[in-house]
């Protein structure tokens, strides 16, 4: 059974602005090239642009589009994170690591606040260690 936060009321809206914030960020920047999916959340469609018939504008096109859906899949998974960690805090779970149970410090949460693992965990994993 997972720890529940011992962080406060203050902290926890803190970190539920600043991922608010990136959210509205991301959204924006994600709108600029692409489209939500109506049937899924955090979940868009990179557009294909029509510049012409001609070689070089098709070139271009499918040259923004190779660009773009990278772009797209790193945003999504970002905005997934977001909503992770808007649900952990809304469960009253965020800041706990999710692999030894411990809490994640308030300074690597601040720095990013869709962390889910504590440094040395993270370590771990990425053999860092």
């Amino acid at each position: 059974m997972a720890k529940t936060s011992a962080f406060t009321n203050e902290f926890l809206d803190e970190i539920r602005q600043l991922l608010g914030e990136r959210k509205q960020r991301l959204e924006i920047e994600l709108g600029m090239f692409a489209k939500k999916n109506p049937h899924a959340t955090d979940d868009y469609d990179a557009q294909y642009s029509e510049y012409g018939d001609k070689e070089d504008e098709n070139a271009q096109e499918v040259a923004e589009f190779t660009t773009n859906k990278p772009l797209e899949l790193t945003l999504e998974k970002e905005l997934r994170d977001i909503s992770k960690s808007m649900s952990r805090i809304d469960e009253g779970t965020y800041g706990i690591c999710k692999y030894c149970d411990k809490p994640i410090d308030e300074k690597r949460l601040l720095a990013r606040p869709t962390s889910g693992s504590c440094v040395d965990c993270k370590k771990a994993l990425t053999n860092e260690i």
